[in-house]
């Protein structure tokens, strides 16, 4: 995949500054103060918040906000569309409101359907969107986003990416966690991946690990989380395969913008795909050029991935859809919380 020479020097540098931060590399050091002087900012809008200073909307139904304390992708968007799954389940009428990071809309909020023009709306909305079959509303001000969402008839809403969104009042706080990653150096930006000091875990209502933790954590319980794959699915038709055997020949050339290209690379040599990584930024933006490669070989790509190259990706084109598999013990704690509420 060839990108302009701009991006690529971007994407290496970012690349090479988030790989620091988790693996607390020494050239870090000298930016300890600037990461000292972010957290007590962090600290001081927390509080503002929470003693009135700055404005807090409560919203007539409860809120579930689903977020983390790092940069980087831990494993957010697949915790949403489980929780409003297994919400539909117990007979709820879940919403999901978003920032809609990547998208540009002319109007908001943005109802966003399995239909919507990915540039409006951002790829992970889209997805929500397309995966889960709920109402989604993209909104930058998600306390208009969640009034959208009662006015169609949500009686609870899934605020996705939204634990520094302290202007919409929450009811339960769940922070995921990369299990593989945990809070790297510990330190907040730009010393380190921490969007806010590590204490902030001690008071939400869940920490959840996706996959198995290789760090400690300041909290005294955790749940862990798991993504597992589900079917092969052919990118311009829609048709599902089994996992095994694979429904397409090898090697491949795998691409992967999203926060954690890595964890997705690991899963596919676990499922025996062997071939070229291609690695790119969060949020990537697709061309046609850009996917094409030297050599024909299947190309296969994340979900996240995938409602960007519709109509870009080569017809022999694959995705790999997974899904979050939680705890028995968390979904009735989950169900005990929100019976509290009512």
């Amino acid at each position: 995949m060839t990108l302009p020479k701009k991006a690529q020097k971007t994407r290496t540098l970012a690349e090479r500054w988030l790989q620091g931060a988790y693996q607390g590399s020494r050239w870090l050091w000298p930016l300890k103060p600037l990461g000292a002087l972010y957290q007590w900012g962090m600290a001081r809008r927390e509080q503002a918040y929470q003693h009135g200073k700055k404005a807090m909307w409560k919203a007539p139904v409860p809120v579930i906000v689903v977020g983390n304390i790092t940069l980087g992708g831990t494993g957010k968007s697949p915790l949403v569309a489980w929780l409003g799954n297994w919400l539909v389940a117990q007979g709820w009428s879940p919403g999901i409101v978003t920032r809609g990071y990547g998208g540009i809309s002319s109007h908001y909020p943005l109802l966003v359907t399995a239909a919507t023009n990915v540039a409006e709306s951002g790829d992970e909305p889209l997805m929500l969107a397309q995966q889960t079959g709920l109402p989604v509303v993209a909104d930058p001000k998600r306390s208009r986003g969640v009034q959208a969402l009662v006015a169609a008839g949500c009686d609870i809403i899934l605020s996705d990416d939204g634990l520094q969104h302290l202007a919409l009042a929450r009811d339960i706080e769940l922070v995921v966690v990369d299990g593989a990653r945990g809070l790297g150096n510990g330190r907040c930006l730009p010393a380190g991946p921490l969007r806010e000091s590590p204490s902030r875990l001690q008071r939400v209502d869940a920490v959840i690990i996706n996959g198995d933790s290789q760090q400690a954590l300041p909290v005294g319980s955790v749940t862990t989380m798991q993504l597992a794959p589900r079917y092969w699915r052919r990118l311009d038709d829609g048709a599902r395969f089994s996992l095994a055997p694979l429904p397409f020949t090898l090697p491949v050339h795998a691409v992967a913008g999203i926060g954690n290209p890595g964890r997705f690379f690991r899963t596919l040599s676990n499922l025996g795909v062997s071939g070229d990584w291609h690695p790119l930024a969060d949020h990537q933006h697709y061309s046609a050029d850009a996917l094409k490669f030297a050599d024909i070989r299947p190309i296969i790509m994340t979900a996240k991935d995938a409602v960007k190259c519709y109509a870009l990706a080569p017809s022999n084109s694959w995705v790999l859809d997974v899904e979050a598999t939680l705890p028995p013990e968390f979904e009735y704690w989950l169900a005990a919380r929100l019976s509290a509420l009512s």
